[in-house]
């Protein structure tokens, strides 16, 4: 089978409109959390979010009357897309052997509310003739295929928030049964608005932290109560190993495992179960290596991140788990992306001999008791690592990174 290797990326978050100043904020513990402004959230039981800020989609959309025609989702999605493509530096390549493999866990929440009230307010015939394709999740994939003209395959995951590491899972197996040459992975997802956090709120899935927004998300702290919406797009290039090394390509990392599965449970609640056959999987396709550092899903609700700790204890052993972190206290938790973005930063985390800090950790759970990298940054030599990504409907994810020598 093709070795599969990672040349170029990009990311968009609440820290930074770039993957350099976005991993930098992240490292350094700041929070891109803070109260909503995208919509009037006065009445909401939740008013904070990780929102992307000062960004213009027009930097992105050369055509600038197409920016009404595309869900934010797709914007972000655009815009890390495009830094992911200028970093992997091509000087040219066979459009019909890259491909593109997209995910989002909702799409275009904000348009598809937006023409629901026009439609109960104004009537069907006020509909816009562009909301469906505003909307739909594939149309990230295909708006970015046409911006990079890409005529591989064109792949979508709607895997709630697990999306973006299945969209890497399915672009690695594209290149390695020789269906593309290469593939661009791209995980977005802008569901701040007045139906999503209504609609999180509503399962009690957020944290309702209004008056303190920085420290709001805990990811396995004891007082976590919930995640806060995040938003952001993250973004991978993916190459054969032989025509990265033949062009001379910068190489990030090489995926040498991935691991998929159900939990076959409950439509929210995880079990121990379907998370750990994910990671052994991951392990047993990468030859049970050493694992230097675990990028935890580590969403800050009080059953997933004693079910991630419960899971990692079981398959690694409870005194010899690898180190932990999650970011998400950092930007969010968001949603779709959220596995591009964290992949992205693993990458950068073994690049830079850094691993992310957990930030808010206020207060030890004994039932999460691992090291978490509290509140500080920390120095290491990693070389390989594994990313989680869990979600509604009981899939999980799992994926392997190794530092090439």
């Amino acid at each position: 089978m093709k070795r599969v290797v990672i040349t170029g990326i990009g990311m968009i978050n609440s820290l930074g409109l770039d993957k350099d100043s976005s991993f930098k904020a992240i490292c350094d513990g700041k929070t891109g959390v803070d109260y909503i402004t995208l919509f009037d959230a006065t009445d909401f039981p939740v008013q904070i979010a990780a929102e992307v800020k000062n960004f213009d989609p027009f930097e992105v959309v050369e055509d600038g009357k197409e920016v009404k025609k595309m869900d934010r989702f797709i914007h972000l999605g655009l815009k890390a897309a495009s830094e992911a493509m200028e970093d992997a530096n091509f000087d040219n390549f066979d459009s019909e052997e890259f491909g593109v493999s997209s995910a989002a866990g909702i799409g275009g929440l904000p348009n598809i509310e937006k023409n629901s009230i026009v439609c109960d307010k104004r009537g069907p015939r006020r509909i816009s003739p562009f909301f469906i394709p505003s909307s739909l999740v594939n149309m990230l994939g295909g708006i970015v295929s046409i911006a990079h003209n890409l005529k591989g395959p064109n792949l979508s995951s709607v895997t709630a928030c697990a999306a973006s590491t299945h969209a890497i899972c399915e672009a690695v197996k594209t290149i390695k049964v020789g269906c593309a040459k290469k593939m661009l992975v791209v995980g977005a997802e802008a569901a701040i608005c007045a139906t999503g956090v209504g609609g999180f709120a509503a399962m009690k899935a957020l944290s309702d932290r209004n008056d303190d927004p920085k420290t709001a998300s805990r990811p396995f702290d004891k007082g976590r109560n919930g995640f806060v919406m995040g938003e952001g797009a993250g973004a991978l290039v993916l190459e054969e190993y032989e025509d990265a090394k033949a062009r001379g390509a910068k190489i990030y990392g090489e995926i040498i495992g991935f691991g998929e599965s159900g939990d076959a449970y409950h439509i929210t609640s995880p079990t121990l179960d379907g998370p750990l056959r994910a990671m052994k999987k991951a392990l047993k396709m990468a030859g049970n290596p050493k694992i230097d550092y675990v990028n935890a899903h580590g969403t800050s609700t009080p059953v997933n991140d004693r079910n991630e700790t419960n899971a990692l204890k079981e398959i690694f052993g409870k005194d010899s788990v690898p180190i932990v972190s999650s970011i998400k206290g950092q930007v969010g938790h968001c949603l779709g992306a959220a596995g591009a973005i964290e992949a992205v930063t693993c990458l950068m985390a073994m690049q830079e001999g850094i691993i992310p800090p957990t930030i808010n950790q206020i207060e030890k759970d004994e039932e999460c008791d691992l090291d978490y990298v509290a509140n500080e940054k920390r120095k290491a030599d990693i070389r390989i690592v594994m990313s989680n990504s869990f979600g509604f409907g009981g899939t999980n994810g799992s994926i392997i990174f190794k530092k090439l020598d």
